[in-house]
């Protein structure tokens, strides 16, 4: 199979108490909700009508819990690159309670103090993307709002800051995949 063949279906997990409140939430491994474990539960039957070649999860519990939840857990390969970013002295804040301390912050231009700058963040999901695109068939990636916009963008070739372009809402699928030669976002933000 050409790589081109393939296709990238990314996943964000879902709700967790925090992601309900807009708080950054990186390694702080919470649970879903009870609305979150319904999300998830919801993703079987759209993600069931499809042969995935590998199934790739983030090593956080949320998005484990969201891949099991979606059928798709005794596949599951645990990818540490899928973590989400690691927000450093912003974990748990919200953008606002940011803007206040620091008015000019954008987490995809200034990164995390303490934690993961933006380059890093990109080098993580280019190792992902170059194992997808290693792939022979589509590949499921369940992971986490930030990580997987930049996801999208290098997918597509951009520079990872335009990950800031692509907003995702709890246990939303998305798909990235070819136009001829041409990486493309296939579909984006389903719920």
């Amino acid at each position: 199979m050409n790589y081109q063949d393939n296709r990238c279906f990314v996943v964000r997990h879902g709700e967790t108490e925090w992601s309900l409140h807009h708080r950054h939430t990186g390694q702080t491994d919470l649970p879903l909700l009870p609305t979150g474990t319904v999300q998830a539960e919801a993703l079987q039957t759209p993600l069931s009508s499809h042969e995935f070649h590998s199934v790739l999860t983030s090593p956080l519990a949320r998005a484990r819990e969201t891949c099991r939840l979606a059928g798709l857990g005794n596949k599951a390969e645990i990818e540490p690159d899928l973590a989400e970013w690691d927000y450093g002295s912003l974990e748990g804040l919200t953008t606002a309670e940011i803007l206040r301390e620091r008015p000019q912050w954008d987490l995809f231009t200034d990164g995390a103090p303490g934690g993961e700058t933006i380059q890093e963040v990109a080098a993580r999901v280019d190792r992902v993307i170059e194992r997808i695109r290693a792939t022979d068939g589509d590949v499921v990636c369940f992971a986490h709002g930030h990580v997987l916009r930049v996801l999208a963008a290098r997918w597509l070739g951009l520079d990872p800051r335009e990950g800031r372009c692509f907003a995702l809402d709890p246990a939303s699928i998305s798909i990235l995949g070819w136009e001829r030669a041409c990486p493309v976002v296939v579909r984006w933000n389903l719920n």
